[in-house]
């Protein structure tokens, strides 16, 4: 059997069909057209779900990175740490923002490196922790250092919705946090995103910025106090979700659960039979972190680039597509690519594991015989290639 296409979404659930079939035939996209739209209920049930206490839904992960970054109202060229390993998008949301990315190193296992982090703390206002592919970085150590320089920190969940620390879920141990509802997600809505947080004041400044003009936020039915207090004093970024997306989204919510448990499964299932060759490692998790994944990333033990390149051929004639997140052409995830910040920064550490570390998506969808099949054209093709 060949192995499945690790590509394909889920189906979006049919409780979501009669909804969308409502809000179509009413040609109500907007969300501010009532109190009780359905991205008005979709924030609700998220932060509840989450346990926080205000969300606000938007465009994007991306526009809810901006948003936090301009309502913490951090000055123009404010110097912003984020982890070297991460997506384009978060270095651009705070150029975006008149804010400056500064570049601190990852180890091998993906997560921050505490030493780097901690020398240039004290040349920030902001940090954004990424938790990259749902990778937890050292979450108590992390807010230590901030906390005590009073430097307030972004959480980009983008990839970590599920994910617990110690307990606490992934986006609720920072000032902010921001999640994702791009395809690949947990939550599919093609594209979207959230912000959530336990701060007034905060949430108020952001969704006036999201694009609630005049008096729109009274539509949010909380906190009129403190949106009054930023009334026609921020700027509007028009970055609001449209009824649709949020009707996609919410009967999701009631599936994440099962999403966790499966992904869990599977990516722990497959990790045992990667590590099991010799030239594979995948990082194990830290203590405190319970993953939500759905990808696996792993390390190539001892490949030079060509073998590495024959690897990637190899597992994609037999039909698992692999990205080496350093190899693969103009790779978003690798810092070398962001040419818009100017001067390529001196990042060794990071540069050196992301040439070798390689992503393979592994959704929850799938069953353990799936897993087997992709777990074993993985093997046999570096095997292959080591031969």
């Amino acid at each position: 059997m060949p192995p499945p296409n690790a590509y394909d979404a889920e189906p979006i659930p049919q409780a979501a069909m009669a909804e969308v079939t409502r809000i179509l035939n009413s040609g109500d996209l907007f969300r501010y057209t009532s109190e009780n739209s359905p991205v008005s209920l979709l924030e609700a049930e998220f932060a509840a779900k989450l346990g926080a206490k205000y969300a606000l839904a938007v465009s994007s992960c991306s526009a809810a990175l901006f948003l936090s970054l301009k309502a913490l109202g951090l000055p123009r060229d404010a110097r912003v740490l984020i982890p070297a390993f991460t997506f384009a998008a978060v270095p651009s949301s705070i150029v975006h923002a008149d804010c400056v990315p500064v570049l601190c190193e990852c180890a091998d296992d993906y997560r921050i490196d505490m030493a780097d982090f901690a020398a240039k703390l004290p040349t920030v206002e902001a940090v954004i922790i990424s938790h990259m592919r749902g990778h937890t970085s050292d979450m108590d150590a992390i807010m230590a250092l901030c906390d005590a320089a009073g430097v307030p920190v972004i959480e980009d969940a983008a990839h970590s919705l599920g994910t617990t620390w110690a307990g606490r879920n992934i986006g609720t141990i920072g000032r902010i946090g921001c999640f994702s509802f791009q395809s690949y997600k947990l939550l599919n809505a093609g594209e979207g995103g959230i912000m959530i947080t336990d701060d007034p004041d905060l949430i108020a400044r952001a969704v006036i910025m999201s694009g609630a003009y005049e008096h729109n936020w009274k539509k949010h039915a909380v906190l009129h106090d403190a949106f009054a207090k930023w009334q026609n004093q921020l700027p509007l970024y028009n970055m609001r979700l449209n009824t649709l997306s949020a009707a996609l989204i919410r009967p999701q919510l009631d599936e994440l659960d099962r999403r966790v448990r499966d992904g869990r499964r599977n990516h722990d299932h497959v990790a045992a039979l990667l590590n099991a060759s010799p030239w594979i490692t995948v990082p194990a998790p830290l203590p405190p972190e319970e993953r939500a994944p759905d990808s696996i990333q792993f390390n190539l033990d001892g490949l030079s680039a060509a073998q590495t390149e024959a690897f990637v051929a190899a597992a994609a004639r037999n039909g698992v597509k692999v990205q080496v997140f350093g190899l693969t052409t103009d790779n978003a995830r690798a810092f070398w690519n962001w040419q818009f910040l100017g001067e390529t920064p001196d990042l060794p550490q990071t540069r050196a594991m992301l040439i070798k570390a390689c992503d393979v998506r592994l959704p929850a969808r799938l069953t353990i015989a799936e897993c087997d099949l992709i777990a074993g054209v993985l093997t046999e093709a570096v095997r292959g290639v080591m031969a």
